[in-house]
């Protein structure tokens, strides 16, 4: 009876609840009732700072409809059965040539700005990263992603494509064998291999492992995270402050999960599996690599040749593992490539 008598009280006060399963009003009103909450939640705290900050990430009307779709799930209980097309996507894009880029870590599709000014193509912001949704039940492992980059390319209506991998974008590698006859060139550069005998480098062994992993991401810094940038650089001088502070402002906790969980989910045995079928993806190829990369050897440029049927390598003995920033010329190397034509070097 107690209990009966407290729940109308306790109806009025999750009043927020139930306004959230309207359809479009939350969206557009969020904006002013998140403050209305934050007073009635937390009497008496200064929360104008932390509005600022929730404003910054949140904001436009589509995040917000993301970030009340908890609130929805509360209620609605259900999941899109297309799961990987209705999740929060964000790219970048430009028209001309069918072409795929994909990031790798910490960063996200921002990396390939260059790349689409030159030549076109759609650089996505991998689930976890950037601005795309992080959604704490997606498994952020070689295999997930790789439906999530097929339902993707679908989505995108693409028959025919290129595809540009970059660090942790190697694991769109597996979507390209798996698509092979789908493929029309492949630019690799500097990529997690998925060959034998690759050992993680250090911080990707701290990450791996349970408890320090999370302590770690804990206490990055941007003074850290500036640091962590100087030895993948040939010039050793950091990344630049605005690709410093665009990668900073997206790496908040959905994030720091999806990194320690995609590094905790590739053991050296399953990234030699992920490319055991490389011979079927005959499409040209080529491995462009910085050799100057404190974190990927340079022979596994070699390495990726030699697996795949129809490539060739070329080292830049004067780049980091973020080739195009020690090489702006690595921009034209490789959308020369992907168009046919021959890119000056």
């Amino acid at each position: 009876l107690r209990l009966t008598a407290r729940l109308p009280r306790q109806l009025m006060r999750s009043w927020y609840i139930m306004y959230f399963q309207l359809p479009w009003l939350p969206d557009r009103s969020a904006s002013w009732v998140v403050p209305r909450l934050w007073r009635q939640w937390s009497p008496g705290y200064p929360a104008a700072e932390d509005l600022r900050h929730v404003d910054a990430a949140i904001g436009a009307e589509p995040r917000w409809r993301a970030a009340l779709g908890y609130y929805r799930a509360t209620v609605r209980n259900s999941r899109p059965p297309e799961r990987y097309r209705e999740l929060h996507q964000h790219w970048l894009s430009a028209p001309m040539l069918p072409t795929l880029y994909l990031h790798g870590v910490p960063t996200d599709g921002a990396d390939w700005i260059p790349f689409l000014e030159k030549a076109g193509g759609v650089a996505p912001d991998l689930l976890g990263f950037g601005q795309s949704e992080k959604p704490r039940w997606f498994e952020y492992s070689i295999g997930a992603y790789n439906g999530w980059l097929q339902a993707l390319v679908d989505k995108l209506g693409w028959d025919r494509f290129n595809i540009v991998v970059h660090d942790w974008g190697g694991l769109g590698l597996v979507t390209a064998q798996d698509l092979h006859e789908r493929i029309g060139r492949v630019v690799i550069m500097n990529a997690v291999p998925l060959l034998p005998d690759y050992r993680w480098h250090r911080i990707a062994r701290v990450w791996r492992t349970p408890v320090i992993g999370e302590v770690a991401m804990g206490l990055t810094t941007k003074s850290f995270f500036r640091a962590y940038t100087k030895p993948a650089q040939a010039s050793g001088e950091p990344w630049p402050q605005d690709m410093l502070d665009h990668a900073w402002s997206h790496f908040d906790q959905g994030t720091q999960r999806a990194i320690l969980k995609l590094y905790r989910s590739a053991p050296p045995a399953i990234l030699e599996q992920a490319g055991e079928r490389f011979s079927e993806l005959t499409a040209e190829t080529l491995v462009l690599w910085g050799e100057q990369d404190p974190y990927i050897p340079t022979s596994f440029a070699q390495a990726y040749a030699d697996a795949l049927p129809n490539s060739t390598v070329e080292l830049l003995p004067d780049a980091g593992h973020w080739s195009w920033l020690d090489r702006p010329d690595v921009v034209d190397i490789a959308t020369g490539f992907l168009s046919g034509a021959a890119a000056s070097r």
